[in-house]
């Protein structure tokens, strides 16, 4: 999250914040990870993943994008973001 470094730490910083804006529980914080996650092959920069803490496959991944303008490619470049990073 280089170009997005008030959010990266604000998410850092405050994780609830994010659960609390997609109107969850803010402890769901509790159970996350938050990260900045490069992927390195294509230069695609996804800008925060909250990753479950436990291992359990009943809790999703999160996947944050910041954006501040009008971008028409905003949605094939996140999905393809997060199809890579799976």
């Amino acid at each position: 999250m280089k170009t997005d470094s008030i959010f990266y730490r604000l998410f850092q910083t405050f994780p609830s914040a994010f659960f609390e804006l997609i109107n969850l529980q803010a402890s769901e914080a509790n159970a996350y990870n938050f990260a900045s996650v490069e992927l390195k092959q294509t230069a695609f920069r996804i800008d925060g993943v909250f990753l479950p803490i436990a291992d359990t496959s009943s809790q999703p991944i999160y996947f944050v994008e910041v954006q501040f303008q009008k971008d028409n490619e905003f949605y094939a470049r996140l999905f393809s973001e997060i199809f890579l990073y799976l």
